[in-house]
């Protein structure tokens, strides 16, 4: 038995997210029918971010216990050659024995795409959330920059999602804009239950003046209910995961 790490690209609009569920197409069920060809026997893959239906990832990892003899360049282009077009295999590279793409990641980069323009194109449709209305940027970056630092993210998950803990340390957060094009990169440690996209959705309010830069209280024991509404899931790309 070997441990194989596969890195990931796929354009999430046709699946029902990461993880397998009894119907609809997931990128785990899709990876996992591929690898079993080539095992002969069930194969369970683990990814180091479930996204959800809609969500795209550039640098997806996955992590499987397979027992195949092929080289990683071989079973990269086997992969590729059986997945479907909208799943490829960046890279398969071999693991120490121990290595899980959750658990040993230790930090994930998140990215989420704003088309802040009065048309927007169809062709980004998949890819963007429109949003037609002028923004105050220099709002949104300076909420955003309270974002930084270890602190409680309750008031940003999911109701209803079942997690330990709710502090997260988060390292970068920060927009940029290139011609109506805004891009927020987020990383951390780890990341709550749509916890980027009700960032997104809180920072996007504050842009259009509906709501005070009120991130110090929303960190400071703040409910879900006082933060902004959940950006849609299609302008968020899991863009890379870190390890040791």
């Amino acid at each position: 038995m070997r441990t194989l790490k596969l890195t990931l690209a796929y354009d999430g609009t046709r699946f029902v997210g990461w993880q397998r569920q009894a119907e609809g197409r997931s990128v785990q069920g899709e990876l996992e029918a591929v690898l079993a060809r080539f095992a002969g026997d069930p194969v369970t893959v683990h990814g180091a971010g479930r996204t959800d239906a809609g969500v795209h990832a550039y640098g997806q990892v996955a992590s499987a216990r397979v027992d195949v003899t092929h080289d990683t360049a071989t079973l990269t282009r086997a992969l590729n050659a059986q997945l479907p077009e909208d799943l490829r295999v960046i890279s398969v590279e071999d693991a120490p024995p121990d290595f899980h793409a959750r658990f040993s990641a230790r930090a994930k980069t998140y990215l989420y795409q704003i088309r802040n323009a009065p048309i927007a194109s169809p062709f980004e449709r998949h890819w963007v959330w429109h949003v037609p209305e002028p923004l105050g940027l220099d709002a949104m970056h300076a909420a955003a920059a309270l974002l930084v630092g270890t602190h409680d993210f309750a008031a940003f998950r999911s109701v209803g999602s079942e997690v330990s803990g709710t502090v997260r340390t988060i390292f970068t957060s920060a927009w940029r804009d290139a011609s109506g094009l805004l891009t927020y990169e987020v990383s951390g440690d780890g990341f709550l239950r749509h916890m980027v996209r009700a960032i997104v959705g809180t920072l996007v309010e504050i842009g259009r003046g509906w709501r005070p830069a009120d991130i110090p209280a929303l960190l400071e024991g703040g409910t879900r209910a006082e933060a902004g509404a959940t950006a849609p899931p299609q302008g968020l790309i899991l863009a890379r995961v870190d390890y040791d």
